[in-house]
């Protein structure tokens, strides 16, 4: 084989290599994400169920969820604190 061949081999599996970790980079953010949102949405359902007892509910829907997997214990604060803000 001809040398220029094997360096056009090389080259392109490098090529393919690195398209591939910089696309996997991104599913993995977004994986992430979504993990935050499912436990979010999970802590959010824990909350309604010991809420309902005093009457209080928050919404949980993705936008909830999402701000409670990414802020943790401060994005609950910042929903309860919406909520009774703004009735």
């Amino acid at each position: 084989m001809n040398f220029m061949v094997i360096v056009a081999y090389i080259a392109g599996v490098l090529l393919i290599y690195g398209l591939g970790k910089m696309l996997l980079v991104p599913l993995r953010t977004i994986f992430n994400l979504m993990v935050n949102a499912v436990i979010g949405g999970g802590v959010l359902l824990v909350i309604n169920f010991i809420g309902s007892f005093w009457g209080f509910r928050l919404g949980v829907n993705p936008i909830t969820a999402l701000v409670v997997g990414l802020l943790g214990v401060p994005g609950v604060l910042l929903l309860i604190g919406l909520r009774l803000l703004f009735p």
